[in-house]
């Protein structure tokens, strides 16, 4: 299978993206196009059947966006749910007072232009000379619903024929995967809707001519000319025999260890802390890190010990500019990614890699299943947290406490404040903590963690939001599992010096960690140029459980490279897509994909095309 990890999973999300690519050139030429404006946002959100309301559309469009790509439109579908009728209604109801099914432009003016969102009263108007079918004076409202979403079905299903119909677009790369036509049938539908106007009449916001087009399988000449293939097969073989021996008497060696956790963030990029380690001097050092198996439920096997780690070594102290990569771990045994050899005395960056294969968004609620109650009162009353939260709150307690001592230091708390509220606890909130909770040593034991959660529920008279809010900010859904989110552990054994271990803040972000991937790549592989184009160049570094590519572009000006993995076997992506397009700014590297194998035992075989889109 072509990074696909099930036929019906394959199945539903090609269904998905063919409904996205339709919304998506139902308002642009080509998914190659940005989205450039909030309005735009809301124009096609509302092509694929959503209702964004401004703080929808101001969570995925704040004050610093420029841009947004078909990926990241595709990623906001995933997490805002369809408008259904059913909504519609529940919401009409709450208007309707006297519950005859009528709402009155009174009722109905109230309701608009005094909660929530507020309307204009011209938008008001709007809305009831559209609904009142009868002339009235009263709004049927399950009528309305009915016709309302009758409509965005209707749009949508003019939008998928017109994708079906047009041979170029069957063709063109859709910035994500090659079209294919969808599996479900439906009937024949006409754009009669004011919504599919405004699409067909849209000015397209097009970057790229229609000549310029480029098929997911480049067939003409000019395509072959500026393509370059890669094709490497991996053996199972190959890891066991690249596998590092453990040092002898490692038992013997100086050992210090450090706990952190990758957390998924809601644009799909992953953060962790970062790290320092400090050596006296020179020494023999064994690396390693691999994911962290928690305790308390022994019973349950934990779903990301499959999520694969690395670690980056550089030198502290110069800029970013001109940071040096010193290692990096390469060689895996079972979970453990490892690197042996010989450091001098100094301070080193450690910067804990994830390549993203593996740890992917999902959706966070299951709509099959209620979510687990976090609070239960007892018979007089008396808030408490549930066994099944206290059992999450004990795993994420162990994860924060880095240095596994058992208790949690200002600092390590305010890893987890900055993680779940976006501020820092000082020193007299601090000190009103050890008042009020159990505390050791000037810091906060496990009981005094689960008290002072309980006291978040009390304040809160039960009202269990905030806890939710942090819950999900550590990766957990709303059935306590924790799935955006892979705890790690960090050992470093040094054979002939003490060493220490030391949490980075969290202000140097991911650059510090992209410029190592970087430098790992091209240190250790050639560049091949595009065919005719000598300023841009393809890396492909090919390790023993990853193969990871970059893109060079020595160009003054941007380009826009089609990546088809079509051919690839038993490998995942970290794009998560066997197709898609990735633009290079003049002068710079980017790194283009991680790719791993699905099944670790069998045979692997990576095969990429990667192509110029011109865009002249």
């Amino acid at each position: 299978m072509s990074f696909q990890e099930s036929p019906r999973a394959a199945e539903e999300e090609e269904t998905f993206y063919v409904h996205c690519r339709a919304a998506y050139l139902a308002v642009f030429r080509s998914s190659l196009a940005n989205i450039s404006s909030k309005q735009q946002l809301c124009r096609v959100l509302q092509q694929a059947g959503r209702n964004p309301s401004h703080a929808t559309l101001n969570k995925y469009w704040t004050n610093r966006t420029a841009k947004l790509n078909f990926d990241d439109f595709c990623e906001i579908l995933k997490c805002e749910k369809k408008t259904e009728e059913i909504d519609l209604m529940r919401a009409f109801k709450k208007m309707d007072v006297n519950g005859d099914g009528y709402i009155s432009h009174s009722e109905l003016e109230m309701a608009l232009t005094t909660r929530g969102e507020k309307m204009t009263n011209e938008e008001m108007n709007a809305i009831f000379s559209l609904a009142d079918v009868n002339k009235d004076g009263k709004l049927d409202y399950a009528e309305f619903c009915r016709l309302l979403v009758s409509t965005v079905e209707q749009c949508q299903m003019a939008a998928l024929e017109r994708l079906e119909a047009d041979a170029k677009q069957k063709r063109q790369n859709f910035g994500s995967q090659s079209y294919s036509p969808p599996k479900s049938s439906g009937s024949s539908a006409s754009a009669a809707a004011a919504q599919v106007t405004a699409a067909q009449h849209a000015e397209p916001d097009a970057t790229f001519k229609k000549d310029s087009r480029s098929s997911s399988r480049p067939s003409s000449a000019r395509s072959r000319r500026s393509s370059l293939s890669n094709s490497v097969t991996v053996t199972s073989s190959s890891a066991k025999a690249g596998k590092i021996p453990e040092p002898l008497r490692l038992q013997e060696w100086n050992h210090s260890y450090v706990k952190g956790c990758f957390f998924l963030e809601d644009d799909g990029s992953i953060s962790s802390l970062q790290y320092q380690l400090h050596l006296p001097q020179k020494s023999s050092v064994y690396l390693t890190i691999q994911p962290l198996s928690l305790s308390n439920r022994p019973d349950k096997p934990s779903s990301w010990m499959s999520v694969d780690t690395a670690l980056f070594v550089m030198m502290a102290g110069g800029t970013k500019e001109d940071s040096t990569l010193v290692c990096f771990t390469e060689s895996n045994d079972k979970e453990k990614c490892v690197w042996k050899g010989e450091l001098n005395a100094g301070t080193y960056n450690l910067l804990p890699f994830t390549s993203g294969c593996r740890l992917k968004k999902r959706n966070k609620k299951s709509p099959s299943s209620k979510p687990v109650d976090l609070i239960h009162r007892s018979d007089t009353g008396e808030i408490d947290l549930t066994r099944e939260l206290r059992e999450v709150l004990s795993d994420i307690f162990e994860v924060i406490d880095l240095d596994d001592n058992g208790l949690l230091s200002l600092e390590e708390y305010n890893f987890f404040e900055l993680r779940t509220s976006g501020e820092k606890c000082d020193k007299d909130a601090w000190a009103i903590c050890k008042e009020n909770f159990d505390m050791r040593k000037n810091q906060l034991t496990k009981q005094g963690f689960m008290e002072l959660n309980l006291m978040e529920a009390t304040e809160k008279d039960g009202d269990p939001a905030d806890l939710w809010v942090t819950l999900e900010a550590m990766g957990y859904n709303r059935m306590l599992e924790l799935v955006e989110a892979c705890p790690f552990q960090i050992d470093v054994h040094c054979e002939s010096t003490q060493l220490s271990i030391q949490p980075l803040s969290l202000d140097l972000g991911p650059k510090l960690l992209n410029q190592a991937i970087q430098k790992s790549i091209t240190s250790r592989t050639g560049a091949k140029a595009l065919r005719g184009h000598d300023n841009v160049f393809i890396y492909t570094f090919k390790g023993e459980n990853r193969i990871s590519s970059l893109i060079a572009n020595k160009s003054n000006q941007k380009v826009t490279v089609h990546v088809n993995n079509e051919q690839s076997r038993n490998c995942c992506s970290s794009r998560g897509m066997t197709v898609f397009a990735v633009e290079v700014p003049a002068r710079t590297k980017m790194v283009c994909q991680h790719v791993l194998p699905i099944c670790e035992k069998q045979d692997w075989t990576y095969n990429c095309v990667e192509t110029i889109l011109s865009s002249t």
